[in-house]
């Protein structure tokens, strides 16, 4: 990857603003080579710097105007110009000059310079752009239908129409697709906010929380695109939430008056995580366990909305509806569940293979357990250990003195229980103060 020179009057930044703004990268190809220009006026107006690079097929007409207009060009090298190697060309040449991160914009339409700067404050250096909507909701937005969705273009025009009809106003996040997904919902009356490349259903969701609390909405119900759940429920989850006075409402496969019919193997794969889910935040009693840990149709509160925009530590992916619970147990948020069907007969439901996602549930579950309650997850078994290894030692010498023959086979059993037992307790201790330190500081 190569640079065109980057000097002259496009160099003719305050050093204030190189250090406080992130650049702004842009990937021109056939689809956006109409709007670069536009991009490039509106980011050197505020100020940002601006790189523009460029695949094999854009009009490179645009790219020379872009360059005129301010911007620097970054020429892609000889057979180099694939989506990710162009991303990190921009990313290389932003970080050699000193700017404190990069905004990444490969799509269509207007870059929303506030929200870019405010997920870029949150994420790490190179972040994706997002970009306005072209429909803005009503000052007094009441109920905010969300929808992740990823590739749903079949599926995403029908269940914004079902969602209009219950809530204020619908809200989708397309997470990257690479088909009509934005563009249907459009269509259908959503306001849609777009992620240049697919970035996990956990960073769909973290979206939807920071564009819910911008808004300042009183309820967000977060349903899926496949057309999975029933939209005529969302008045259900909202009356709860008002009646009960709750953070969070959880539209749950298992609660009284839900009708989902599930595979045996899903039903038992479900209840595993959802054990597992319980005991890692120290639920026992079955009043305050959550029936339903995995479903993704829910409701929230303000006040869950805006601790949930700003906490970093929710995951990107699959594992996120997981560490929501968790935020929801530190904050001591009150939760309730609500019947609700699920459809697993639509057509193109999620793809997640439901053993491996289930695998991914459990490791995530699992260290977090090791995380958050060492004493507990390692300490207590490292005790439970070390005891039996002290009772095998016992064995071992009482078999010694009574035949005068060493049993080996208990001596190596005791020795294994013992030091494994002592080094789960120490790692326990350790673990716990540190986790003790890191909550003080």
């Amino acid at each position: 990857m190569s640079n065109e020179t980057l000097t002259g009057e496009n160099y003719n930044y305050k050093l204030k603003e190189l250090k406080e703004l992130p650049a702004i990268g842009l990937v021109a190809t056939d689809q956006n080579s109409g709007d670069i220009a536009r991009s490039v006026l509106r980011a050197t107006e505020q100020g940002y710097r601006v790189f523009v690079t460029y695949d094999d097929t854009p009009n490179k007409e645009a790219v020379r105007f872009a360059n005129k207009l301010g911007a620097d060009v970054v020429t892609p090298s000889v057979g180099n110009s694939d989506r990710d190697d162009l991303r990190d060309a921009l990313k290389t040449t932003s970080q050699s000059l000193s700017f404190p991160g990069l905004i990444i914009h490969t799509g269509t339409g207007r870059i929303d310079f506030d929200r870019s700067r405010s997920m870029f404050k949150e994420g790490g250096y190179c972040v994706d752009a997002i970009t306005e909507s072209e429909q803005e909701f009503e000052n007094e937005t009441s109920t905010l239908a969300a929808v992740p969705a990823y590739n749903e273009v079949d599926t995403i025009g029908q269940v914004v129409a079902d969602a209009n009809d219950q809530a204020d106003a619908v809200l989708v996040v397309d997470d990257g697709s690479d088909d009509r997904t934005a563009e249907r919902a459009r269509e259908a009356g959503a306001t849609v906010v777009e992620h240049d490349v697919n970035s996990g259903y956990g960073a769909a969701l973290k979206t939807t929380f920071v564009e819910a609390h911008r808004r300042n909405v009183d309820h967000l119900v977060i349903l899926d695109g496949d057309g999975q759940h029933d939209a005529s429920d969302i008045p259900k989850l909202v009356a709860t939430q008002e009646e009960s006075d709750v953070d969070i409402v959880i539209g749950s496969r298992f609660a009284k008056g839900s009708e989902t019919e599930m595979p045996l193997y899903r039903r038992f794969g479900l209840a595993v995580v959802n054990g597992l889910t319980n005991l890692s935040m120290g639920v026992v009693r079955k009043r305050s366990r959550v029936q339903d840990t995995q479903s993704g149709f829910r409701a929230y509160n303000e006040q869950a909305i805006e601790s949930l925009a700003t906490d970093s530590s929710i995951g990107d992916h699959m594992n996120a509806s997981t560490d929501i619970l968790y935020h929801a147990h530190q904050h001591d948020y009150e939760i309730e569940e609500v019947g609700t069907t699920i459809n697993y007969d639509v057509e193109d439901a999620s793809s997640h293979n439901p053993v491996s996602h289930g695998f991914v549930l459990v490791s995530n579950i699992l260290k977090t357990v090791e995380r958050d309650r060492p004493i507990t997850s390692l300490g207590v078994p490292g005790f439970v250990s070390a005891f039996a290894g002290l009772g095998f030692g016992y064995w071992t010498f009482s078999n010694y003195i009574s035949t005068g023959t060493f049993p080996m086979s208990l001596a190596i059993t005791s020795a294994f229980f013992t030091l494994a037992g002592i080094f789960s307790c120490f790692t326990a201790i350790i673990l716990h103060s540190l986790s003790r330190q890191l909550y003080n500081d």
